[in-house]
């Protein structure tokens, strides 16, 4: 939905619009996509940036790069500073850089079009359904049978939605999970982790922000804990405590401390992959950035590797249909826009030498919303940064609970949300339903009971001890668990790739993402891990040069 303001705004800006047209970069839509044209042209008018005709893909490149996530960006990066001239392909827009007062993913009313990827109903996390425009946004919601999958849309990738957590996973937990696939716990930890952390410009909440009314709900989440007995971790974040003091201030518009963080940031709260990662590579001159590419297959016959795109406008119609080459083709398009290319492919024979594994050790890394009530802690709103963690291994299934805002709620409500996640096993596959002709995942029904059973045995201790409810009522099932922030999985290390990422049977062909991760990162939210990965796995591409 829209503000009034931001509508009018779009309403008297379309006759300007209309008469320039001629002149604008791309043409307006004439074919199918996710809105009218009066949509169109507002959002032309308050964010022009987006219509910009993107650099075109040369139709052969020595290195093509799907994705622009965490372990896309990280071998861009590498590979530019190794010599290596690279194209990124991100099927999502290349939104404005972070300006303190204007607003580009919000708008006046969260979410309004630009928040999700052309979807026009969507429940949250906090069960609210929610009507809006279909408009290419940042924040994918993909529907599987009894899963949802939340994934980022936009240059930047996931970088973009997420909520900043940059949680280094325990040596036991991750053990559990790779084990089998040559990753090296202490190799990481020595090199790797370090690496990432100082990249995406981690660390954890300074005392005065934690102090600050946005973030009562923080402190009111750390006392509850500490009543049911457990120690809350101060956990590194990705946001930037300059910009969020600014925020408090009033010297820049609210975002982190008014919860935005899903559909990204705008004023730069968030030290996103385009503001590290990202700008340092096109920093090199070696690397170009193609956003609005949508790849829809990719294969290999005599000439290399093929890929078949589109480019497409912000509201999803397309401007032409193509196919360009590359001699080496990394895949970071996440670990649902990997495994969904790699399963298509096998399935086709258009990679006709990939394993029998491809699609398999996919997992939801044990996700869970949960809340609990709690009178309202000071100011208006609960901002959205992480300020710290709990484990609990005391059950069969080891869990950790994560201090979270309310999503969807810009004022402050009488709850208190965390973001569960067990060290559950439960793994599922993509497969190619030729008949449809789309990928689709057999996530089992009920599939999350084991994780949703540990989480809540834990949250039932919190809110016990905290002499409060589960919302919204005593005998309410608190946890939500119909979707995942954090899929992983579908192209595992050692059975899909080498321990490297290589992808088996295909030289030349690399998974550089989560879905490289066997379905967990151990309680712990994956984008670390998946940097870090990927920080190992490129180092040793570069050195075998391959």
């Amino acid at each position: 939905m829209l503000s009034r303001r931001a509508f009018l705004t779009g309403a008297t800006a379309g006759a300007a619009l209309l008469a320039a047209e001629a002149a604008s970069a791309e043409p307006l839509p004439t074919g199918a996509g996710g809105g009218s044209l009066l949509q169109d042209l507002m959002y032309r008018s308050l964010v022009p940036e987006l219509y910009a005709t993107p650099p075109a893909l040369p139709s052969t490149s020595e290195v093509v790069i799907i994705g622009s996530g965490f372990g896309a960006a990280v071998t861009a990066l590498r590979l530019v500073q190794a010599g290596v001239t690279v194209h990124m392909l991100e099927r999502g827009s290349r939104w404005p850089k972070p300006s303190p007062w204007r607003q580009t993913f919000s708008g006046d009313v969260i979410p309004d079009g630009r928040a999700l990827w052309h979807r026009r109903k969507f429940t949250g996390a906090n069960g609210i359904p929610l009507s809006m425009h279909s408009f290419g946004g940042v924040l994918d919601a993909t529907d599987y049978d009894h899963i949802q999958v939340w994934r980022g849309a936009a240059v930047g990738g996931g970088s973009i939605v997420f909520t900043g957590a940059l949680v280094q996973p325990e040596r036991r937990f991750f053990d559990h999970v790779f084990s089998g696939t040559g990753v090296s716990y202490e190799e990481l930890d020595r090199l790797y982790y370090p690496r990432a952390l100082a990249m995406l410009r981690g660390s954890t909440m300074p005392a005065d922000v934690y102090g600050s009314a946005p973030f009562g709900h923080s402190r009111a989440w750390d006392k509850q804990a500490r009543a049911a007995g457990y120690a809350p971790q101060a956990i590194a974040s990705s946001f930037r405590w300059d910009v969020i003091r600014s925020e408090l201030r009033g010297t820049s518009r609210k975002s982190a401390t008014i919860g935005e963080t899903n559909y990204g940031n705008s004023n730069g709260a968030k030290h996103d992959l385009t503001q590290n990662y990202l700008r340092e590579a096109e920093a090199t001159g070696r690397l170009v950035i193609h956003p609005r590419h949508v790849v829809h297959a990719i294969g290999s016959d005599a000439r290399g590797y093929w890929i078949d795109y589109s480019v497409v406008r912000p509201n999803g119609s397309e401007i032409r249909r193509t196919t360009a080459r590359a001699g080496r083709l990394f895949l970071g398009a996440g670990s649902v826009g990997t495994s969904e290319l790699l399963v298509r492919a096998r399935s086709t024979g258009a990679l006709a030498n990939l394993s029998e594994h491809t699609g398999a050790g996919w997992g939801t890394n044990g996700d869970a919303a949960l809340v609990q009530k709690g009178s309202p802690s000071g100011g208006m709103s609960q901002a959205a940064p992480s300020a710290s963690r709990i484990l609990d291994e005391g059950g069969d299934t080891p869990v950790s609970l994560e201090n979270w805002y309310v999503p969807g709620m810009p004022i402050n409500v009488p709850m208190i949300g965390s973001l569960g996640m067990a060290l559950d096993d439960t793994r599922a596959a993509f497969r190619f339903d030729a008949e449809a002709d789309r990928v689709v995942l057999d996530w089992p029904k009920n599939g999350n009971a084991g994780a949703i059973a540990a989480l809540e045995a834990t949250h039932r201790r919190v809110v016990a001890a905290a002499e409060v409810t589960p919302f919204f009522t005593p005998s309410a099932d608190p946890a939500n668990a119909a979707f995942t922030a954090h899929p992983l999985g579908g192209a595992v290390l050692g059975k899909v790739t080498d321990t490297y990422g290589r992808v088996l049977g295909h030289p030349g062909l690399y998974v550089t993402d989560g879905a490289a991760i066997p379905g967990s990162t151990g309680t712990a939210n994956p984008s670390l891990t998946i940097a870090a990965l990927a920080e190992r796995n490129v180092a040793a591409i570069i050195a075998a040069r391959g």
